[in-house]
């Protein structure tokens, strides 16, 4: 037997995520996984949501500033090259599907994120995103809580690092808060007068600007710092109304254009999904991306660029009235098993 084929004989070291027993010792987090993922797939499904699949390889991976994508290369037989981006989220892929069939759908969709990894956060994982036509933001709020009510037991019991265990009640209203709420009721700071403004945001916060913040940087820092350690403690929170700057594909309040139709969700100190009373306008959402492509030119020059998604542009015009989210489907089952690490409820790591 040659050296090579020998070395392939013979059993290889194991690695965590190799080695049987971990993934053993992991099976009734993965159980439950499953169990919730057949639910979710019930519950929707039973209102009318049918599940769907986009392409992972995509021209434009995403808008958003501060994420990076993964880059790849599609060959054709003729030998033309393309370069192409494993998407950070399928959105712009669903809502042109909402938009070709008016129906409300659903996809559990493997994300990618480059340069993130911790207890929370890894470059490969799953998001869970559903789209319902003709249905505005409290109407999303009402059937995220049912949905969540629906696969997870009344109450939980959530271990914490930095303090003692949370028990999340289930069976309570989930609180519904605006952002201006929030930063009024956690941090005494006027928000949305502030908006734009750094510094006025840092003397009504009572903080020091730091060197070449802005005040999106500071209004970041002032919610990591001040309202999410302290809402979605005890019963989910769902954080919304966010400044109009915020606003990414979300449609302006009509009642108060200050702010955007957008909420967070968050549950026992863990942001789990992001969502949007969904933007039609194409023209409106064009200077949207055009602002967020020169952000992110000057934040990161070095990396890959792309134009916008025209597709989805096009599309907009024919989307009807739609509501949409974002949920970390990972961080979730998290939540249901009382783990802090992601790596914990996953059948391999990579």
């Amino acid at each position: 037997m040659s050296d090579s084929l020998l070395m392939h004989a013979q059993p290889q070291p194991l690695t965590p995520d190799s080695d049987p027993d971990r993934i053993r010792d992991r099976l009734p987090f993965l159980y439950r996984r499953d169990l919730i993922k057949r639910g979710i797939r019930a519950f929707l499904e039973s209102r009318g949501h049918l599940e769907v699949e986009t392409p992972c390889a995509v021209t434009v991976p995403g808008e958003e500033v501060h994420l990076y994508p993964f880059e790849t290369m599609r060959e054709t037989p003729q030998g033309t090259r393309e370069t192409l981006f494993l998407h950070t989220s399928p959105e712009f892929a669903m809502k042109r599907i909402v938009a070709a069939t008016g129906l409300p759908v659903f996809q559990f969709a493997r994300v990618w994120r480059n340069g993130e990894q911790s207890n929370l956060h890894l470059p490969e994982f799953t998001m869970l995103e559903w789209y319902h036509p003709h249905l505005n933001l409290d109407g999303l709020m009402d059937e995220t809580e049912a949905l969540l009510k629906a696969v997870l037991p009344p109450a939980l019991t959530c271990p914490k690092f930095d303090g003692p265990d949370i028990t999340l009640d289930l069976t309570r209203p989930f609180e519904r808060l605006t952002m201006a709420e929030a930063f009024q009721r956690h941090a005494n700071i006027d928000l949305l007068p502030t908006e734009g403004n750094a510094q006025k945001l840092a003397d009504a916060a009572d903080c020091s600007l730091r060197e070449n913040e802005t005040w999106e940087d500071l209004f970041f820092r002032l919610l990591l710092e001040r309202i999410e350690p302290v809402i979605g403690r005890t019963q989910p929170t769902f954080l919304t109304h966010w400044p109009a700057s915020q606003a990414a594909l979300a449609r302006r309040d009509p009642a108060n254009p200050a702010t955007a139709l957008r909420f967070e969700l968050y549950a026992a100190g863990l942001e789990l999904a992001n969502a949007f009373e969904e933007l039609t306008d194409p023209v409106e959402q064009r200077v949207r991306f055009e602002a967020d492509r020169s952000m992110r030119r000057r934040h990161y020059p070095e990396r890959a660029d792309w134009s916008s998604d025209e597709k989805l542009l096009a599309a907009l015009p024919h989307m009807p009235p739609c509501s949409g989210i974002a949920l970390g489907f990972d961080r979730l089952i998290m939540l249901a098993c009382g783990t802090q690490r992601i790596k914990d409820v996953l059948w391999l790591g990579a």
